[in-house]
């Protein structure tokens, strides 16, 4: 008789501890008054603790997953028209904003939690998780068409080792993919975590924790899209954000902070071009960075909640347009 990944309890409510709820409360107390985006909604733990922090202030909150809206509508039904659900993703900011009963234009603020939510890593069903056996799915909007099987049993030896080191900084991406290859089709996540874990030498297997957990990271990001769509939607953010507002954005994995550091870089007006040259390059200050060095969760925090141990948190300012422009 062979092991098998463990199966789930019976299906918890969709809850979600938001990671670092006070420091976003901190950090976003300084807004105007009137609406500010919570891009990524989830449960609505951090929309919860700003509509009650702050009267003045009401909240659109997006998320790709249905099933999220839908908790996120029922947590949040006490504070009425102050809160409002739209299943979209992020990237489509701008659109959401106008399709809005009362259209938006500028808002106080946007908030992005890059985090996979823990109900979405918890339902077997979802198919995100190493730990559970379950479909291979990973998609965190279930009515797109693309899903983990997809990628797992369709892309070629090469391209599936070039996400597994892109997304996942995975240094035996080669022979994980291969080894997949060769045992096509998977058909669950268990096996999948089986085939990952016997690719990778024991020695490795033995520290740094779950042996499947860059694979499947590297595989739901290429499913979703995640990194692709992160710029478009940073770059919509500090667009909507009038002066003032501000833009918080909390990621899990080097390859989103980098895309955060550097669209926020090229928002405090940073010139590229030659120090010797004229600036051609058309740089301009939009942002000013609230603090250069991003935030951590706290001891307490990630002994407590495991899952917020790798979250840093950056934060920007929105300025006037016409607040400079780089030399």
């Amino acid at each position: 008789m062979t092991d098998q990944p463990p199966t789930e309890p019976a299906e918890q409510p969709f809850q979600h501890r938001p990671v670092m709820v006070d420091e976003i409360i901190a950090v976003l107390s300084p807004v105007p008054a009137g609406v500010l985006v919570d891009a990524t909604v989830g449960g609505g733990g951090h929309t919860e603790a700003l509509l009650n922090h702050r009267p003045d202030l009401s909240v659109v909150g997006i998320d790709r997953d249905p099933e999220a809206i839908a908790a996120a509508g029922d947590r949040l039904r006490p504070f009425g028209d102050r809160f409002i659900g739209v299943h979209a993703r992020f990237d489509a900011l701008h659109d959401v904003l106008r399709a809005l009963p009362v259209p938006v234009d500028v808002t106080s603020g946007v908030l992005f939690d890059l985090g996979v939510s823990s109900p979405q890593f918890d339902r077997s069903r979802r198919g995100f998780s190493y730990r559970l056996d379950g479909p291979l799915d990973m998609r965190m909007d279930p009515t797109q068409s693309r899903t983990a099987a997809d990628v797992v049993n369709g892309y070629e030896v090469d391209d599936l080792a070039r996400v597994i080191r892109r997304y996942g900084d995975e240094r035996f991406a080669g022979r994980i993919a291969r080894a997949i290859a060769a045992a096509r089709p998977v058909h669950s996540t268990g096996e999948l975590a089986e085939l990952v874990r016997t690719a990778i030498p024991a020695a490795t297997r033995r520290r740094g924790g779950h042996p499947a957990r860059r694979t499947f990271q590297a595989i739901r990001v290429e499913v979703n899209t995640e990194l692709d769509v992160l710029p478009e939607a940073l770059d919509a953010a500090i667009d909507v954000t009038g002066p003032g507002g501000r833009i918080a954005v909390l990621s899990y994995q080097s390859g989103e902070d980098r895309i955060v550091k550097d669209r926020f870089r090229r928002g405090t007006g940073v010139c590229d071009c030659p120090p010797d040259l004229p600036c051609v390059c058309g740089a301009r200050q939009r942002l000013r960075l609230v603090r250069g060095i991003p935030r951590r969760p706290s001891e307490d925090e990630q002994e407590a909640n495991p899952r917020a141990a790798s979250a840093r948190l950056r934060v920007a300012e929105r300025v006037g347009d016409d607040a400079g422009e780089g030399s």
